[in-house]
């Protein structure tokens, strides 16, 4: 008699929210009051073997539930499916949820829509990194070249980066594996840290952090700008001062500016040498980028987090538009868009240093940068990933900082799995920390 295979037998969702607004945590110049939040999906089989598939992708409050709803909208592609299929081969799933034809009408391929495709096959590959009893960077560093490359979506970049490119370059990248990754496990990825910068914090709290990442061992920091100039230059002063002449200094606009705006601000600000300008203007907007690269340098030009796929990043790349290429765990259509994207950037030379933060973004990020440089890029310099020091004890298995470095989690997974209690306490807006705190709002509030 055939055992009958393991099912999906259900796609949970949750809408968990924090109230980070509250201390100015995340605050900056588009972005003045965020909650972060994560759009939450557990997927649960009938294997009996407990193990669970977490994913989620990153808001900032309201909105999350509508995020939660597209999640949800996803929910007939998942169910039922065989988890060993499943896991053996993500980009089947892929293909069908970007492949609804009237799903994709409402991106296609961006926005609320693509952001849920990714929080879903995330699930799928933090469960299939567990079914194989391995972190999700190891489980793709070892994975066979040519079933990588069929895990990608070549459509529509393939006129930049061709199947056989991208098996050329993951078969180069195996070379010194094992040598990699004894240096990775014996001393960490490099991280930099932008928890002294948000916009909210006064100069003494921006000190008094700065001073403090500089002495856990991180040689970069970043600040975010773009409200105001006068308090920028008095916040880079400042920040320099606490850092010394040998700490990078990066900065951060988030999208603030038109493209002369972002030239003259940037090139204001130059005579403390920051590092990169990240997200100058709109990131949709690819010669614009260009532009401001080509008249800011040798300040860098950093953007990606607000990317919405792997065909804007092509274009950024082919127009030379960007010197540091900051990938997103969650923006994107999840791992499956994450491998076209560290292809394309290797195919160019250009460095990828990830975006993080938010909600678990640290811990999701962790992976795809220990990937790229045990199997693909094969180095770290100039690279590093965003580390802020917010909300991961709501985490199973939360990042571990080392000496400015991020330790590599041996947890098998995607390290995506948040405390149930967390979850209970945090969903919105019956949770118990909502409940109470909406119950104790005035009428109207």
């Amino acid at each position: 008699m055939t055992a009958t295979p393991a099912r999906i037998i259900a796609v949970d969702t949750h809408d968990i929210r924090f109230p980070t607004s509250r201390e100015l945590d995340g605050s900056d110049a588009m972005n003045p009051d965020p909650d972060y939040s994560a759009a939450y999906v557990v997927l649960r089989t009938d294997a009996g073997d407990g193990l669970e598939g977490h994913g989620f992708t990153f808001t900032i409050g309201r909105g999350n539930d509508v995020q939660v709803a597209a999640i949800a909208a996803l929910r007939p592609h998942v169910l039922g499916r065989s988890v060993d299929e499943l896991c053996a081969d993500p980009g089947s799933l892929s293909r069908d949820l970007i492949g609804d034809s009237q799903l994709r009408w409402l991106g296609p391929e961006k926005g609320v829509m693509h952001m849920a495709v990714g929080a879903v096959l995330n699930a799928v590959w933090d469960l299939a990194a567990k079914r194989a009893g391995q972190p999700l960077w190891r489980l793709l560093a070892h994975a066979d070249p040519e079933w990588l490359v069929s895990q990608v979506d070549f459509r529509y970049i393939a006129d930049a980066l061709t199947p056989q490119e991208a098996l050329s370059l993951l078969r180069d990248g195996r070379g010194g594996l094992a040598e990699r990754e004894t240096a990775l496990l014996e001393r960490g990825y490099p991280g930099y840290t932008t928890s002294p910068g948000w916009l909210g914090y006064s100069d003494e709290k921006l000190t008094r952090l700065a001073k403090q990442a500089v002495a856990d061992g991180f040689t970069q920091i970043k600040l975010k700008v773009g409200a105001d100039l006068d308090d920028d230059l008095r916040r880079l002063r400042t920040a320099r001062a606490a850092v010394g002449p040998g700490v990078r200094i990066a900065i951060d606009a988030n999208q603030r500016w038109n493209i002369g705006e972002a030239v003259s601000w940037t090139r204001a600000l130059a005579e403390f040498g920051p590092y990169w300008i990240e997200e100058p203007t709109s990131p949709d907007d690819i010669l614009g980028h260009a532009a401001v690269r080509a008249a800011v340098a040798p300040v860098k030009v950093a953007t990606g987090e607000h990317v919405q796929n792997r065909i804007v990043f092509k274009q950024l790349l082919q127009a030379g538009a960007l010197d540091v290429l900051q990938i997103d765990a969650a923006r994107v259509g999840g791992v499956n868009e994450n491998l076209a994207i560290l292809l394309l950037a290797a195919k160019f030379g250009v460095p990828v240093c990830p975006h993080a933060g938010g909600v678990g973004l640290c811990e999701l990020v962790q992976h795809l940068a220990m990937f790229d440089y045990l199997a693909l890029s094969r180095t770290t310099e100039n690279r590093v990933i965003e580390y802020v020091d917010h909300l991961h004890e709501h985490f199973t298995a939360p990042v571990v900082m080392r000496d400015g470095h991020y330790t590599a989690p041996l947890t098998p997974g995607f390290s995506a799995a948040m405390h149930p209690e967390s979850l209970a306490e945090f969903r919105y807006p019956d949770g118990t920390f909502w409940a109470a705190d909406l119950a104790d709002r005035p009428a109207g509030a």
